[in-house]
């Protein structure tokens, strides 16, 4: 369902200010989750995405990618989404709406009997996340966990399972743009209501992978974290990539306040 559909259902639409090519809404995490659970009810169809510095990078770097992102909600993850808003707008985002801990307040809040399925990550640890989210979540239904191996020639094959499992919520756990690509592809075949993609979220919920501490994750520096426990895989994303990035909203910030002197 495009914009112009949703407007024509009446259905609220988010705030939204644009970082590089991507528009982020701006929300407190009540808002972003009241507007998902009535988008769940009214059968409002998204797609979902959560942009950190990272994201929006490739966003920035890669045209196919930001249009991508156009199709899709995208809300605000960690310190370098507040700090493009804040020199952009002057404003930064109400709140922290990283994935790992907006879902399972999603979840939570889902209406009873809700459908959810999960795609990606390693088979068994695809499983221990399904079966630990039927335990935390009792009022939901766990209809469907599938592993992140497969081929392009499988996906009209899992679009056609996560449509015949009734899905409401569709989890995708690839990491991006590989999951974000893959919900463009397959959302409209797959029928769910709303489609995220979720990162590393079944590895954590699994005990697979070990989240910040809170004070960390509440401040949007999750990722120093992450990058203190693995240096060599994410070295290059946390040094050179965030380099890349706060330069890039430099140059940004600069244009937007030449355009905004020249039109006074």
């Amino acid at each position: 369902m495009d914009i112009s559909e949703r407007a024509e259902t009446g259905e609220a639409e988010l705030p939204t200010v644009a970082i590089g090519p991507v528009r982020v809404a701006r929300a407190t995490r009540e808002e972003a989750i009241s507007f998902l659970v009535e988008a769940l009810r009214a059968g409002h169809r998204h797609l979902v995405a959560f942009a950190n510095a990272h994201g929006l990078l490739m966003a920035m770097d890669d045209p196919a990618y930001a249009e991508t992102l156009r199709n899709f909600l995208v809300l605000n993850d960690g310190i370098g989404a507040e700090i493009g808003a804040r020199a952009l707008y002057g404003q930064g985002f109400p709140d922290n709406l990283n994935g790992t801990d907006l879902i399972p307040a999603l979840l939570a809040a889902a209406p009873p009997d809700t459908r959810v399925f999960l795609l990606g990550a390693k088979q068994d640890i695809v499983e221990c996340a399904a079966a630990i989210f039927a335990g935390r979540y009792p009022h939901l239904v766990i209809c469907g966990a599938r592993d992140g191996y497969f081929s392009r020639e499988d996906e009209e094959e899992i679009a056609r399972d996560i449509a015949d499992a009734n899905t409401d919520i569709l989890l995708v756990a690839m990491g991006n743009p590989l999951q974000e690509e893959l919900i463009g592809r397959i959302f409209e075949q797959s029928a769910a209501t709303l489609a995220f993609g979720v990162g590393a979220l079944f590895d954590f919920t699994a005990g697979a992978a070990v989240r910040a501490p809170e004070a960390l994750r509440a401040s949007g520096m999750e990722w120093v974290y992450r990058l203190a426990r693995e240096p060599r895989r994410l070295g290059r994303r946390y040094t050179t990539g965030v380099l890349r990035y706060l330069w890039k909203i430099a140059c940004l910030t600069v244009r937007t306040r030449l355009f905004r002197a020249r039109s006074v």
